[in-house]
């Protein structure tokens, strides 16, 4: 069995770090693969890696417009708005999910995918950032490129030692062109947990670059050779607190990227840089910028329920459900469906799912708080049958 089809095996078997490594071998030999990008991309964000995840699935979608083959591209496509949506970039979701659409408006997970985002967007301000579409139809990275082998010169008099005994010399890479200072911008977006700011410089030297993070702040320094100058770029303070320990920076030819982790999760930075007081003596624990509002914490509302053991706290079990639940690609065609039906709704809607579910005996399922929250919901079994009690 190859490297791929140990990287399907493991994918299939949950063990993610296993696959994603496979996958990578397996890329090693064949780095314009799109199916095993896009098969790598699914471990890293089941794995929670999200940005990896999008990496993988940007590429995979470069990849396969190369090769004008509309059923890869749709399923790149696919790949790439589900990575972006797990890195919380919604309204860029919506917008790949629309050109899955156009390229088949029958792919079974479409419609699921749609309505999770949907929900997202319409839970965010319209003000926030996650509702602004950023991507191109074709993401501009830079692609993976194979060796061309070395003609072989021998004749018919070459034996086959001397075959084997020759090399190939792959062609040497064009050097990068380092970007202008005044050419240079930068971006960034975010989920619960993370902070991704990306400076899109080409030709930053690594051996000479000097990037510092701190819980407040954030320089990189490079020169830049071909002009004879340095670059710097300074944030001070950060919106909230990050966690330098798990923060962390790549450099490639074409950007630095710089995953800041949030040193409180949940933490939405409406911008990079705060107004907030810093001072050098401030205590270990992270406080919330004074411009975040904190919710008081608030006993959880019990609702009306026929069942002899008394009330059940509805909030708890939803969250208690989503916590549990298994992998959206996961299960068969109607437990996946139920399970991201589930997944995107709202937190009304799951209570009602919940209690609708539970109380009809499986035969009602109502998304409706407002019409099932105040009241007993009978069961309502098939035209031809009769509910009964267990035991009765």
């Amino acid at each position: 069995m190859d490297q791929a089809a140990k990287g399907a095996a493991a994918l299939s078997a949950n063990n993610y770090d296993e696959a994603i490594q496979l996958y990578t071998q397996a890329l090693a030999s064949n780095p314009k693969a799109v199916q095993y990008y896009i098969q790598r991309s699914t471990a890293y964000q089941r794995s929670s890696k999200y940005s990896e995840a999008l990496s993988d699935a940007e590429i995979a979608v470069a990849l396969a417009h190369q090769r004008a083959r509309r059923e890869l591209i749709k399923d790149a496509q696919l790949r790439r708005a589900i990575a972006l949506f797990f890195n919380e970039r919604y309204a860029d979701a919506e917008y790949v999910l629309g050109i899955v659409k156009k390229l088949d408006e029958k792919e079974k997970t479409l419609q699921i995918w749609t309505m999770k985002t949907a929900s997202k967007l319409k839970a965010l301000p319209e003000d926030d950032e996650r509702r602004k579409v950023t991507v191109k139809d074709v993401p501009d990275v830079e692609l993976p490129t194979a060796a061309e082998p070395k003609k072989s010169t021998a004749t018919e008099k070459d034996t086959a030692e001397q075959k084997s005994s020759q090399t190939q010399t792959p062609a040497a890479p064009k050097p990068v062109v380092p970007t202008p200072a005044d050419k240079i911008k930068h971006d960034w977006y975010q989920n619960n947990e993370h902070v991704v700011f990306t400076l899109l410089a080409k030709g930053v030297p690594k051996d000479k670059a000097k990037i510092d993070i701190d819980k407040d702040t954030l320089s990189i320094s490079f020169p830049i050779e071909a002009t004879g100058s340095d670059f710097e770029y300074n944030l001070d303070p950060f919106y909230a607190e990050v966690d330098p320990a798990q923060s962390k920076f790549r450099i490639t030819p074409t950007k630095v990227e710089v995953t800041l982790r949030k040193a409180t999760p949940g933490i939405k930075w409406h911008s990079l840089e705060g107004d907030r007081e810093v001072t050098s003596d401030a205590p270990k624990t992270t406080t919330l910028p004074s411009h975040v509002l904190q919710a008081k914490p608030e006993s959880a509302p019990a609702y009306p329920t026929s069942s002899k053991s008394g009330a059940k706290n509805w909030d708890k079990l939803a969250k208690e459900n989503l916590d549990d639940g298994e992998d959206d690609m996961d299960g068969d065609e109607t437990s996946r469906f139920f399970k991201n039906l589930y997944k995107g709704a709202g937190a009304d809607q799951q209570r009602a799912m919940m209690k609708s579910y539970q109380e009809s005996g499986g035969t009602v399922l109502s998304t409706d708080w407002s019409s099932v929250g105040n009241k007993y919901v009978k069961p309502e079994p098939p035209e031809g049958m009769e509910a009964k009690e267990y035991g009765k």
